[in-house]
């Protein structure tokens, strides 16, 4: 049988192309991707097993964490990464018209926002439509001459648009990391381990206890974001990414542990490896 890996659709977005390279990376056998709406919609596919596995952007060196997939992640915590891959993003804007003509750009709202400046200050009257994604801004804007989209250069496929500018992403560097998630933790040696964590009490101190935790056990911490726990104001979920090696391995296990005492829910996503590819 095919493993079904839902991602974010339609056919023709970054996910659709993180996605596929995470599968040939994982090496899954005979994949069938299956497009959803909305990146709670990929989360719970997997959750509810509708799916094998999902893939889902979780942070963009520009934008930040992607806090609709946090969110949805915190809400299923059953839930473990496989691998993460680490995604180039070159945004392009395409249309059937001409630049002169463009009155309303669609998008995804994270493109939006890492192309702004670019959007300011070459049409600074355009009005900034958001969407579910970049693949749906496309098939939104054709056979318009006043609306582009912004979206990759090979969301243009089968599609009659012109490449208007590329790339206008703001930051030459613009990188996305995406995950590849499913419902069973492989124990697998990896560079990066995930958790969140909400803490027993909102007190001086009580957040640098939890990560006193990481430090004394030689653990470096790669990145910490805070969300709103959706239950009261000032009170928040801690997302945690910590360096590996052989030799710390055996040191997040402790960590878990350690956690436990300070941590009013404690999620742990699982051990995986981080790439990186060109294109």
């Amino acid at each position: 049988m095919p493993t079904q890996v839902a991602y974010l659709g339609p056919e023709g977005t970054y996910a659709e192309q993180a996605a596929c390279s995470l599968a040939k990376l994982e090496k899954i056998k005979d994949p069938q991707f299956i497009p959803c709406k909305g990146l709670h919609s990929v989360i719970e596919h997997v959750a509810k097993n509708i799916c094998d596995a999902g893939v889902v952007p979780i942070e963009n060196s520009v934008e930040g964490g992607v806090t609709a997939s946090l969110d949805a992640l915190w809400s299923y915590p059953d839930l473990f990464i496989r691998r993460a891959l680490i995604l180039p993003i070159r945004h392009c804007l395409l249309s059937s018209g001409s630049l002169n003509q463009i009155s309303e750009v669609l998008s995804h709202p994270q493109a939006l926002a890492q192309c702004s400046g670019w959007i300011n200050k070459n049409l600074p009257n355009a009005l900034q439509l958001p969407t579910n994604s970049t693949a749906e801004a496309v098939r939104m804007i054709c056979n318009s001459k006043f609306r582009a989209a912004i979206a990759s250069k090979s969301a243009k496929r089968n599609q009659e648009l012109k490449e208007l500018a590329y790339p206008i992403n703001d930051v030459a560097g613009n990188r996305t990391r995406f995950v590849l998630l499913q419902r069973e933790e492989i124990k697998q040696p990896g560079d990066i381990a995930s958790l969140a964590f909400s803490l027993h009490k909102n007190a001086p101190g009580a957040l640098l206890e939890a990560l006193s935790c990481i430090a004394n056990l030689g653990l470096n911490m790669s990145r910490i974001e805070s969300r709103p726990s959706k239950r009261e104001l000032g009170e928040y979920v801690f997302f945690v990414d910590v360096e590996l090696s052989d030799s710390k391995t055996s040191n997040y296990s402790k960590l878990k542990k350690k956690l436990e005492p300070f941590c009013e829910n404690l999620v742990n996503f699982g051990v995986y490896q981080s790439s990186e590819i060109n294109i």
